[in-house]
């Protein structure tokens, strides 16, 4: 099928069963607000090397956010609960609390959730014994004496299951028109809710296969998508295309990661994007299989 002058190939985007926490992170303004999320945010690209991958799911109004301030949701994806345990204290510890006027909140409260991780529950010892508990309706918080003031964490976050791994790939005539295509793209993810594109603007450069002929390597370059290596490798490049990007989504369900895809596709297809496809493994190690017609809409 086409959109305009871009082929969109017939095959699928592989994705993965994953655990998520969702965190709603305040602070007096903009600025503080931003640069908390920019922290919190860092190396969180892929769990093949991160304890999370992590991105800014959108901005609240301040009048809808637990304190009456400017606020944000974050989606931190990781492959167990267990590895979520250590990786949202970790980031909530380093990148939150000791950024100026922060607070933290579960961002699941109130959902049904099977399991939860500790989060000012382990953060409160930072208070070394001056922390106070605080209790709003069935909600514990804690009160972290800081250098501005204190510091309010909810005791505990929210696990659910999630999709992470849905992704597009573009192949453009040139690096200047991926670019372009790339970040319209990204721009149209991240209008979504439910949904995070964790790598640096939305986008993956280095595109990986899986395995190497290095043996400590799980994960290396993808030489078929490479331009440089048309000679030396078997490429998967259409005729013309000199230039790939990625663009991997996560997402709270298959419906968010589907329609992320979509408005990714729709925004990357245009004068000299080539062709549109998916990453994916054969269909044996991934439990969802995004097939970029069904995403299209035309099964």
């Amino acid at each position: 099928m086409k959109i305009g002058p871009t082929t969109i190939l017939d095959t699928f985007a592989e994705a993965f069963g994953m655990r998520y926490a969702r965190l709603i992170i305040t602070a007096v303004d903009d600025h503080w607000l931003n640069a908390a999320l920019r922290s919190i945010s860092g190396y969180g690209t892929s769990v093949i090397s991160c304890d999370a991958e992590v991105g800014v799911e959108g901005y609240i109004p301040a009048d809808e956010t637990p304190d009456g301030r400017p606020g944000a949701s974050v989606l931190l994806f990781g492959f167990s609960t267990d590895g979520l345990a250590k990786a949202v204290p970790n980031r909530v510890g380093q990148c939150v609390m000791t950024c100026p006027t922060t607070a933290c909140y579960d961002g699941l409260a109130g959902a049904e959730v099977e399991e939860k991780v500790p989060l000012g529950k382990n953060l409160r010892f930072f208070g070394d014994g001056f922390q106070k508990s605080k209790k709003r309706d069935d909600r514990r918080f804690w009160r972290i004496p800081v250098m501005d003031g204190e510091f309010l964490v909810e005791e505990t976050a929210g696990v659910a299951k999630g999709v992470a791994g849905g992704n597009i790939i573009l192949q453009a005539v040139s690096q200047s028109v991926g670019l372009e295509a790339a970040r319209r793209a990204s721009e149209a993810v991240s209008e979504l809710s439910g949904v995070i594109a964790p790598f640096p603007g939305g986008v993956v450069r280095s595109g990986s296969k899986v395995g190497s002929r290095y043996e400590q390597l799980v994960a290396s370059t993808n030489d078929a998508l490479a331009p440089t290596q048309r000679s030396r490798s078997e490429t998967e490049l259409v005729e013309g295309a000199n230039c790939c990007y990625e663009l991997v989504m996560d997402g709270i369900d298959e419906g968010a990661v589907s329609q992320a895809m979509r408005a990714a596709i729709e925004a990357a297809s245009g004068d000299g994007v080539l062709a549109i496809g998916a990453g994916n493994y054969g269909g044996k190690l991934g439990k969802f299989n995004f097939h970029l017609r069904e995403v299209m809409g035309d099964s």
